[in-house]
């Protein structure tokens, strides 16, 4: 056979079948396209002038291998289907004298074309769009512009050996189609509907038991240790819950209506209930997909968006004052020193330091059952793990305290102040601490710049006792020392451009007074302004350009469920109308069954975002942000904007299936 005709073949089959062979050309494109960006973004040498640029290229590196496997996965599962689409096309021509190495042959020219316009276009859209792309990210990092135009080479060979294999391990699996199967099996292909499932229970109870589980763990994990670990088990749970949901508890569901002759027994239901049936195997692993698709392009849209609308309040949070200051292992005369230096510093660079407060602490981690307070040690780790009774403990000499706080009270030796830095813990009246009682005179509302908040990644305890001997007693009966941490923090007036340079500098100045093993750590808002940013508007950045992904991955297998009930459901409807069915009776029929489904995987992921809420709250916590409203205003937000472009996709895919089963 001319090796000609081959290509001549594989255009034509490309041109005829472009309702389903356009969109997936798209799709590679875009997904070559999007993990050139990606890869370009990581290996853009301009990124070694943003800060926190390690963080940041970590974050970009992830995201690239995240878009390959996906787009692994995806695109060689949409390939697949297109395939079996086509199996009767095949067949025929296996019938008319091709043997299945010559259809072999013009399968590896389409495969190739479409590699090659896929590779060509997205590398060509990548670099195109690189400069835009790098821009957008600096926006979203509030950093200045920077100029130039670079093609990493590395990023263009990275996305081509990728994506070459892909398209191999696409094209041996249409061979490996073709080739398992005989002339008659191709000619029925795609028309060969699934028979009935029947209703297994077991598979039913396992997909229960999976989302209920999964479900358990996210509403009762309360430690922080253990919240990153059980996220991903209660994933992979509800994930393995929602497979079994759609292909078990679907079927038992549909089966039930079926017996419910009221229901049953109607133009639109009878049609669309017994069609459901009859291919739900197909349908529901689509329909589960979708599901999973619709899950994660919330829970990132909705946690992104959250973490950089709220990134100035966590900064705000994370630093009260704009200045921090800890002293370790030094004594009175050496805090003098610093205080010293310190306010040479300011006056160099001519800046006012404003509300300051300093006080002396002695802390240290504890167990903390009820009343009693335990140091921490090695054998607790068991108890350690639990969030409630894991806490710090700082010790406060009372008249730090009044001098901080502008007060002038007085404690008995056996009485506290207590400030607790979680809200809901009011009401104690006596704490138990080093064999010894005290009793509570009062619980503080705020201390120092420190507020209450809903549920902090650690509980503090803060122990305000009658004086600094009483502090060192303690101290020297728990942990053995007796040297008093100095702690100071205020805010800076003056010029905001130079409070990043004075607080680097004052961390360097006041260590370079001390020797070891007494250091000092400052810490500011303005110095670390910059890396926050970056942190916050990378993970937003990245977050909404796999939700964008996923979003695409989910209209493409809507798109082509759709396109795949409509050509199944043709030749059925005809018979309908030849029996008597109106055309509007058909459209009310199509209607009914692509509602009683399309939605059902929304639904269902609002479910588990619903579950997840109380487990990504504690990861949000993990990112320093307790705004729980904010977070609340957000995933409402995402699940609102997703659910009008869902229904958009539905509007159009219905018109779609309406068109083809009425040609």
């Amino acid at each position: 056979m001319n090796k000609g005709l081959y290509l001549k073949l594989a255009l034509q089959n490309l041109k005829k079948n472009r309702k389903t062979c356009l969109p997936y050309l798209l799709t590679c494109i875009c997904s070559v396209t999007m993990f050139y960006f990606m890869s370009f973004l990581a290996h853009n040498p301009g990124m070694e002038q943003v800060p926190e640029s390690r963080s940041l290229v970590s974050i970009l590196n992830m995201g690239t291998c995240v878009i390959a496997i996906f787009s692994f996965i995806f695109l060689i599962y949409t390939n697949s289907f297109l395939t079996k689409r086509r199996q009767k096309e095949l067949g025929l021509y296996n019938i008319l004298g091709m043997e299945k190495r010559h259809i072999g042959w013009v399968l590896m020219w389409e495969t190739l074309i479409n590699a090659v316009c896929s590779l060509t276009g997205g590398i060509l859209l990548g670099i195109l769009g690189s400069k835009l792309i790098f821009l957008v990210l600096l926006k979203l990092l509030c950093l200045p512009v920077q100029l130039g135009f670079y093609v990493p080479v590395e990023s263009v060979c990275m996305t081509g050996a990728l994506f070459a294999v892909i398209f191999l391990l696409s094209c041996l699996n249409n061979l490996r189609q073709v080739h398992m199967a005989s002339p008659a099996e191709l000619l029925k292909g795609s028309s060969v509907g699934e028979k009935e499932p029947k209703t297994r229970w077991l598979l039913a109870a396992a997909g229960v038991v999976c989302l209920g589980v999964g479900y358990w763990i996210a509403v009762t994990t309360t430690s922080i240790l253990d919240t990153l670990g059980n996220f991903l088990i209660a994933v992979l749970l509800v994930m393995a819950g929602t497979y079994c949901l759609f292909i078990a508890v679907s079927v038992a569901v549909l089966k039930l209506l079926q017996k419910c002759k009221k229901f049953y027994y109607q133009t639109s239901h009878f049609t669309a209930v017994s069609g459901m049936i009859y291919r739900m195997k197909q349908n529901a692993a689509g329909l589960a997909n979708i599901c999973i698709l619709s899950t994660g392009v919330l829970l990132l849209t909705a946690t992104t968006v959250c973490l950089y609308i709220g990134r100035e309040e966590i900064l705000k949070g994370r630093y009260p004052k704009e200045v921090s200051i800890s002293a370790y292992d030094i004594d009175e005369k050496q805090w003098a020193r610093l205080q010293e230096i310190e306010k040479q510093l300011l006056d160099e660079e001519n800046l006012q330091m404003k509300e300051p407060v300093s006080w002396r602490t002695a802390d240290f981690a504890a167990v903390v059952q009820g009343e009693r307070m335990d140091i921490a040690s090695e054998e607790m780790g068991q108890v350690l793990a639990e969030e409630d009774q894991m806490a710090g403990v700082v010790l406060v000499p009372l008249e730090d305290y009044n001098a901080a706080m502008g007060e002038e009270r007085s404690l008995d030796p056996d009485q506290i102040l207590l400030f607790v830095n979680r809200k809901g813990m009011d009401g104690r009246k006596k704490v138990s601490l080093a064999g010894r009682e005290w009793k509570v005179a009062e619980e503080l509302p705020e201390l120092f710049a420190e507020s209450k908040v809903s549920e902090p990644m650690i509980n503090t305890y803060y122990l305000i006792m009658d004086s600094v001997d009483t502090v060192k007693s303690i101290q020297r009966e728990t942990t053995g020392e007796e040297m008093l941490t100095y702690q100071k923090s205020y805010n800076l007036s003056g010029s905001s451009e130079k409070f990043e340079d004075a607080e680097n500098q004052l961390g360097i100045r006041m260590n370079g007074a001390v020797s070891d093993p007494a250091y000092v750590y400052v810490d500011g808002r303005q110095l670390n302004r910059a890396s926050f940013y970056s942190l916050y508007g990378s993970l937003f950045f990245l977050g909404i350009f796999l939700g964008l992904l996923f979003l695409m991955a989910t209209a493409l297998i809507i798109y082509y469920k759709q396109i795949s009930e409509g050509y199944d459901d043709r030749q059925k409807f005809e018979i309908m109308q030849k029996v008597g069915m109106s055309k509007r009776e058909v459209a009310r029929t199509i209607s009914s069954q692509i509602l009683m489904v399309f939605f059902l995987p929304l639904l269902t992921a609002v479910m588990h975002i619903g579950f997840a809420f109380p487990l990504v709250r504690r990861i949000m916590k993990m990112f320093n942000l307790y705004n729980t409203g904010l977070f609340v205003t957000c995933t409402l937000a995402a699940i609102g904007c997703f659910a009008l472009v869902y229904a958009a996709i539905y509007i159009l895919t219905a018109r779609m299936y309406y068109k083809i089963v009425n040609e």
